[in-house]
């Protein structure tokens, strides 16, 4: 252009377009959402979208045959979030850790090879921003219900709506749906959820993880209720058959939608899965070595068990197999939880005097066969753990204004729980723990330890099993050398059931699994929300703004080295508040198993993985 002079109309007009465009581009985001095959907590999925099948699956192995699992309990329930009833919902129904998605299924299936990814099932693809701040899933075309009825985008919208009541719907729904600010229609055949400033990172992944129920299937005063009604869902398996308490028949759909999806190659292998409940572990295993089920599990490890209980004629003729499967999972946390909510445990102090004398070295050797390693924390045997690492820059951050509350040996990384002599009767660790509660008012009257008020200091712990009652025996033993009286009850899988979802008890026994991606699920497990939620999985009665605050962190960070410090962050605040008496883990899985039941050669980074085993020989 020359200068002076104006340019013609034609070019002002190609000029200020121009800007218009330059402008446009700076002002858009790094990256555009986009329709994607997977979705992952941080970072890439790890199998591209022209992935055939999950590499821990077998596509040649063979259908047909029957599996039958003996498992520990009862049940009297086939809803998928109710936790009203006085047992439980029937195993493999949803959301089954070891079973799978027998009858219902979630939007999207989770790799079992990887920390928190998910890949397609109902939904065809997902969409999301830099920002997370909405998630769209378009559904896949060919997706049915067992009917034979489409899945609409109206059913995810029906289901979603139902489970945002509170109360008697399992309560990590309705947390999660309470950062959806709006849920709509998405053309042409999409869900669409958009955020309110309550999201974290985590919840496109949560929410893909939801079941997917029939829009007339339930309705807002039937949702909560439990059901023996047969279920419609879109899963591989229809129920054949129920017996309250007893077993419940699950056979295979021929007509099952999802059947050559990536996600289900090698998956599903079984005619018939039956599930044989057993009011007895002795009972069970009885059953297992009858050749009555197919598999013996063992979910709680038992060293003693496993060492001593396989002279029976079928495994020296090699008809039982017993197999130990790697797992890249942090140990399960297995432990003693106080109940905070009870005021002779409201002191943390307190709580981490009566922890401190439980002899792990005596149960260990008389017990266990010398077979397990102790915890310290909360996500021991992985990156995940403070255990043996000070804490680094982030953490310290995180940590300082919460740093009065943790001690230098748990902020170094050199904390761990303490060593006794093997006795039962350590006498230094014993005199530890009563000057501790001499510290806090406690004081001998006589050969009983009370609270300043003349309140003797005791409690019940809630067990379930003879293995439980063992081991709290062995820490009741011990607590009364500094005059604190324990009882140990042990009850049905009924009451058991109905006295933890309604926090009734001192003390009680429980695990919770390992995870490689600690999130939201957190809050149902630590979080102030969950405090006095029904059927919670809060056992501890946490209710800490600290702890709610490095759970947030958790889940909006990015980058995995940022996930890491801040996950061994809050696992030192978990430490610090002394909430449960951590016990034992192994770092691998247990099983034995007839030999006509197989497995693929790789196993996942989770563990073995039971929709993908098959039956010798099986035929259709």
């Amino acid at each position: 252009m020359t200068p002076g002079r104006l340019a013609s109309p034609p070019r002002r007009r190609l000029l200020a377009a121009g800007l218009c465009l330059l402008a446009a581009t700076l002002a858009a985001p790094a990256t555009r959402a986009e329709p994607r095959h997977a979705i992952a907590m941080q970072g890439e999925p790890k199998l591209a979208a022209d992935f055939d099948h999950f590499p821990y699956a077998d596509p040649s192995a063979p259908k047909g045959g029957r599996m039958v699992y003996g498992v520990f309990g009862d049940f009297d329930n086939l809803n998928p979030v109710s936790v009203r009833g006085a047992l439980t919902t029937a195993r493999g129904i949803f959301g089954d850790t070891e079973f799978g998605n027998l009858v219902y299924e979630p939007l999207m299936q989770r790799s079992a090879d990887e920390a928190f990814t998910l890949y397609p099932l109902i939904a065809k693809t997902v969409e999301t921003d830099d920002e997370r701040s909405f998630v769209e899933f378009q559904l896949d075309p060919a997706a049915r219900f067992s009917d034979g009825r489409p899945i609409r985008p109206e059913d995810v919208i029906a289901t979603t709506e139902l489970l945002k009541v509170q109360g008697s719907v399992r309560p990590q729904y309705s947390n999660w749906l309470s950062k959806v600010a709006r849920i709509e229609r998405a053309e042409p055949n999409g869900v669409r959820f958009t955020f309110n400033d309550k999201a974290d990172r985590e919840l496109p992944l949560l929410l893909a993880g939801l079941p997917v129920l029939p829009a007339d299937a339930f309705d807002a005063t039937t949702i909560a209720q439990t059901t023996i009604r047969t279920p419609v869902g879109s899963g591989p398996y229809l129920v054949d058959r129920v017996e309250p308490g007893q077993r419940i028949v699950y056979r295979r759909n021929p007509d099952y939608w999802a059947k050559d999806l990536p996600t289900k190659r090698g998956i599903d292998n079984h005619d018939e899965i039956v599930v044989e409940y057993y009011r007895d572990q002795n009972a069970q295993f009885e059953a297992f070595k009858k050749g009555l089920s197919s598999v013996y599990l063992y979910q709680q490890p038992n060293p003693r068990h496993w060492r001593t209980a396989y002279d029976f004629p079928a495994v020296a003729e090699g008809k039982v197999v017993k197999d130990v499967f790697p797992n890249g999972r942090p140990a399960n946390l297995n432990a003693f939880f106080f109940n905070a909510r009870r005021p002779v445990f409201a002191d943390p102090q307190v709580r981490r005097a009566l922890g401190m004398v439980f002899d792990f070295e005596w149960a260990n050797a008389n017990l266990f066969y010398d077979a397990y390693t102790r915890m310290s924390g909360y996500f021991d045997n992985s990156e995940l753990s403070s255990i043996g690492r000070p804490a680094d820059a982030i953490e310290r951050e995180l940590l300082a204004p919460y740093a009065a509350r943790i001690a230098p040996p748990i902020m170094d990384g050199s904390f761990r729980q303490p060593v006794a002599d093997g006795t039962g009767a350590d006498r230094a660790i014993l005199r530890v723990a009563f000057d501790l509660l001499q510290a806090r008012g406690y004081h001998l009257d006589g050969t009983r330890m009370v609270a300043p008020d003349g309140t003797p200091l005791g409690f019940e712990i809630l067990v379930q099993s003879g293995d439980q009652q063992r081991i709290s025996l062995a820490w009741a033993r011990t607590l009364s050398r500094i005059g604190v009286a324990v009882t140990v009850r042990q009850v049905d899988d009924a009451q058991y059931q109905k006295r933890k979802q309604s926090f009734d008890y001192d003390v009680l026994i429980s695990a919770f699994s390992g995870t490689l991606s600690p999130g939201a699920e957190q809050v149902n497990r630590w979080g102030s929300a969950a405090r006095d939620r029904p059927g919670s999985f809060n056992y501890a009665g946490v209710a800490d703004p600290a702890v709610d605050a490095l759970i947030a962190r958790m889940v909006a960070t990015r980058s995995r080295e940022e996930f890491v410090s801040a996950v061994r962050a809050y696992d030192r605040l978990l430490i610090s508040g002394f909430y449960v008496v951590p016990l034992y883990y192994v770092p691998e899985q247990w099983m034995a198993r007839w030999s006509d039941v197989r497995h693929p050669e790789v196993t996942p980074l989770t563990g073995f993985y039971l929709p993908a085993f098959w039956i010798a020989d099986a035929k259709s």
